[in-house]
Parts: C-alpha cells; structure tokens; sequence
C-alpha cells in the first residue's frame, strides 16, 4: 500500500501523554532517564546534566528541544562528537554489517537486499521470500537476540531515515535488525492476532543502550514509531493505543541508559567514606574500586537492569557479562588442558 510521509523528527506534544510518560521511564532506577549531558543547560532549572527528563522539559514551548542529530546546530553536533565521540553510522554502512551479521541464518545465496554500486551505498530490497539455512526456522530468527551498543537514535535496529543525511527510508527498503525480523513475520503470519505475537516478539529479541538521555528517548521514539508504520502499512489503519502501550513497554526495557564500559548507570559510581579514627574528621576517601582497577565487575555504581522477555525475569547486565566472562575462561582453560594433552600424546609416540 502507499505509505505516508516519514516524520524524521517524532514531537512529543504529538506523542500520547501515557506513551510518553512510559518513554521516559528508567527501569534501573525506578525514575526517568536524564540527560547526562550538560547540551541544554542554558535552558535553565531542569536541564542539567543530573536532571530528569520531564514532560514539561520536551513539550510546549520546549517541544523543540529534543530532535535528530542531523537537525541539531553544527557546533552541538561538533561539540557531541568531541565530549562523548557521538558518531552516527550511515545507513548504507549500517546496511553492510546487519547484512554479515544474517551470515548462517539465511540459505545459500539469500539476502535481504542487494547492491547497486561497488560499495554498497545504494541498494535494493529483494522481492522473493527469505529462506533460511537448514536447520534455521523463521521463528529462530525471530527469537535471536540481538544489541546496539552506544546505540545513539539505533539506526542499527529501526532505520526510519539515514541517521547521517536525515532522508527518510521507506518500509520496504529498510535494513535495521528489526526491520528485517518485522519483514519475516510479514511473509509469513497472516492473521492480525498471530501477527502481533510475533512482532512483539521482534521488539523483545533487540537491545541498544546509549549514555545520553536525549539520545535514548530518540530511539525509543523511534522504536514505537516503527511499529506504528508497519502496523499501518499492513493492515491499512492505526493501532489501538493499547497495542502501542504494550511494545512501549518493551521498548522502554530494552532501550536503556547505561556506561557501556562500566555497565552502570552514567555517573554513578562514586568514593567511599571510610571512618579511620574516634571523630568525625577521622575519614578517608577511597574511590570506586571499579574504576580504580578497570574493572567492570568491581563498580560501586547502580548496574544496569535487563528485561529478560524468553525467561519472563529481570536481571543485572553485568550478570550476563559474568556468565560470559567465566565461560570463555573455562573454554580457554579445557583448550589449553587439550593442546597440553595433544603434545604428551606426541611425545609418547616419539618415544616408542
């Protein structure tokens, strides 16, 4: 069907109050996500690095204030780039690497879409149906879990519009991790009802997490706003507001503020008073263990919650690096361990 023109920049008086309240939530914290960034302080109370981000700080005569990166003043965008490394990737090369990473799903030859220059920067959709690789359902693929680290507005996941050039991309030729597994359920879920099972599905297997508070709203803008298009775009009408609360919900889990070195929420590792004697004045200060020693495990810092969607359970992200951490060690202790046994069985052969 003919699809409506693509709002690259989503204003929050236009967004539901409810949705938008659900945008802003910080489930780590139990509050809003903030700002963390010190780009809007000259707007006075409420705009500072620490402060939360409210409804009245986006809306009315601020609904203004929050907009893409390629809509922000070049000295902003400049001064982003050198504080916090704030880069975004275009879609072409985005395009690129969401295409390796579909290697071993897809069967031989198959691809989401295909180039037309030698460096990938323009592209078409395929028209036939995906095929996956044997063994691979589109379930599977539905269900693999997939994260945008410094995900800034996630251009990896939902590419609404270049996230470099601001030109809006259409549904059909969109190639962000999600919009590849909303284009599967697409080709092959018929019925509405089953249809949003899996599409809610989608929005619970992808991740991103981002410092900046602007930048997390963006994308959970973006996020939502996804789901309103396609859900447009294939059955020809909006979606009822509890239909769009309820993959609020996801995204405002799975879209979440976080150091993505330290796991913890921006700033909030902190010293440690230590009393040393009878009085008061008797203390010392001992910094974060964490940050001392470089150590994402030792942080005093709030650490980030996930949603796990599979399991129906929250747990701590660093817990996931953990589990990560002692498995590639203990794989690399039973290689070593096998290498070892390999060179004594060589040499008892040499001796005989």
């Amino acid at each position: 069907m003919a699809q409506d023109k693509i709002e690259i920049d989503i204003l929050e008086d236009l967004l539901p109050t409810p949705l938008l309240e659900i945008l802003l939530q910080d489930h780590t914290t139990d509050e809003n996500i903030f700002w963390a960034c010190n780009d809007y302080e000259e707007l006075g109370p409420g705009y500072s690095f620490s402060d939360p981000i409210t409804l009245d700080a986006i809306r009315g005569e601020h609904g203004r204030v929050i907009m893409p990166r390629v809509m922000k003043h070049r000295d902003l965008k400049r001064r982003r780039t050198k504080e916090k490394a704030e880069i975004f990737t275009p879609a072409w090369v985005c395009n690129l690497q969401c295409n390796c990473g579909d290697d071993g799903y897809l069967a031989e030859g198959v691809s989401f879409n295909y180039n037309l220059d030698a460096e990938g920067r323009e592209w078409e959709a395929t028209t036939e149906p995906i095929r996956f690789a044997e063994g691979v359902t589109w379930q599977d693929y539905i269900l693999r879990t997939c994260m945008e680290i410094t995900c800034g507005e996630a251009p990896y996941l939902a590419s609404r519009y270049d996230a470099v050039t601001g030109e809006p991309i259409p549904i059909y030729k969109r190639i962000g991790l999600l919009d590849r597994k909303l284009r599967v359920v697409r080709e092959n879920v018929s019925d509405r009802a089953d249809w949003l099972v899996w599409v809610v599905k989608s929005f619970q297997s992808v991740y991103g997490y981002e410092w900046q508070g602007d930048n997390i709203l963006l994308a959970r803008e973006n996020m939502l706003y996804t789901f309103i298009e396609y859900y447009r775009d294939r059955w020809g009408e909006e979606p009822t507001l509890a239909e769009q609360t309820e993959i609020a919900e996801v995204v405002a889990w799975n879209i979440f503020q976080m150091d993505g070195l330290k796991f913890v929420i921006p700033n909030s590792c902190h010293e440690e008073v230590q009393h040393t004697g009878l009085f008061e004045a008797d203390v010392k200060r001992v910094p974060c263990p964490g940050c001392k020693k470089n150590d994402p495990l030792l942080h005093n810092g709030i650490y980030a919650k996930i949603r796990d969607w599979q399991q129906d359970g929250v747990l701590h992200l660093i817990d996931v690096y953990r589990q990560g951490k002692a498995r590639n060690e203990r794989e690399a202790m039973e290689a070593k361990k096998a290498e070892a046994e390999q060179r004594k069985s060589k040499q008892r052969k040499k001796k005989q």
